[in-house]
């Protein structure tokens, strides 16, 4: 272990999370679902910019601009992506310039919420296209930079690219210590899994740990039959981390997990399974889960306990991803319909 570190340290980085984050036990949430001991990885409270996971990613994203003498970061995502967020967040603070490319409308600029409100107090520039035509675009954003004397640094949908991913394997190195000092010894852990950086992180660092437990992703957008099968994306992602490393340690496809059942309405739809799992684990743990992410995953660990969908073992670890500001984007799909008691 420690000569991964060793490893890990003479990479760039420059900091923005509070690490360690917590592991906590969830034994009100244990006792509701009757179902094994569960845990929670808190990567909701890295701090930077209200909290989430790709700070980890982007201390080492940031750092590689930086090292490449970059001026501008320019990424994608969502409406209310919490990538987004903290990687305007994150230029503010490195100094750098911020484009960020938005599939939609701007349907709500003149009252933003949740995410998008706090990418306009970051100072980021917003480009608003066809969510299809979000990776074209981010080209065409830098080719324009370029043109006029920039120097912009791309980052892929999540920050999931090998440089990205290293601040995955470094969080899972520290959840395995976590363990150890914590006397816990996990089956499985359950992780929110979309662009694959985390997962693919994760992958990697169970991989040199030699841990025993399982970590299984649910599929937040993609499909088992997408052209590109995500379980070799995220192989590609790891063993990319890997040799960052210098480390001969591999993983294949065939030792990613991934749970496809649980795509819902699609992608940042809120439907019953995230409405229940978001309730739930407010009123046993006072727990905020995101709607597009965390509250998914959580839904579909819920109905993997529920309807012994999966040999889960009897330790499981949730691994919170983040994304509480976007609850406020869905209020009017959350908020319980309760008045008080006359």
């Amino acid at each position: 272990m420690h000569d991964i570190r060793a490893a890990l340290d003479r990479l760039p980085r420059f900091p923005l999370a509070t690490l360690p984050t917590p592991l906590e036990d969830l034994p009100a949430l244990t006792r509701h679902l009757g179902g094994p001991r569960i845990l929670m990885k808190r990567d909701d409270l890295t701090g930077f910019a209200l909290g989430g996971n790709k700070s980890r990613k982007l201390e080492f994203l940031v750092a590689d601009a930086l090292r490449r003498g970059c001026t501008t970061l320019v990424t994608a995502g969502a409406a209310q992506s919490n990538h987004c967020r903290q990687t305007a967040a994150a230029a503010a603070k490195a100094g750098l310039a911020c484009e960020l490319i938005l599939g939609g409308t701007p349907a709500d600029v003149n009252l933003p919420s949740g995410n998008l409100l706090l990418d306009l107090l970051f100072g980021a520039t917003l480009h608003w296209t066809e969510r299809e035509r979000r990776l074209e675009r981010m080209g065409e954003v830098a080719a324009a930079l370029t043109a006029r004397g920039k120097r912009p640094y791309v980052i892929p949908y999540g920050g999931s690219n090998p440089v990205g991913a290293a601040g995955y394997l470094l969080a899972y190195l520290e959840f395995v210590e976590q363990c150890i000092a914590l006397h816990v010894s996990p089956d499985t852990v359950v992780v929110a899994s979309s662009s694959g950086g985390t997962q693919a992180g994760m992958m990697a660092g169970a991989a040199l740990a030699e841990t025993r437990a399982v970590v299984r992703g649910i599929s937040i957008d993609k499909g088992e039959r997408d052209p590109v099968p995500f379980e070799q994306e995220l192989a590609e992602i790891a063993n990319g981390a890997l040799s960052l490393l210098g480390n001969p340690a591999r993983v294949s496809p065939g030792d990613a997990r991934v749970e496809y059942g649980y795509l819902g309405g699609g992608y940042g739809v809120v439907g019953p399974l995230e409405r229940e799992a978001i309730t739930v684990v407010a009123r046993t743990e006072g727990i905020v889960l995101d709607p597009v992410y965390a509250g998914r995953a959580m839904g579909a660990l819920i109905d993997m306990i529920r309807n012994a969908r999966q040999d889960l073992g009897d330790t499981v670890v949730f691994w919170h991803t983040g994304g509480s500001p976007a609850l406020f984007a869905y209020a009017s799909e959350l908020a319980p319909s309760r008045t008080a008691d006359r």
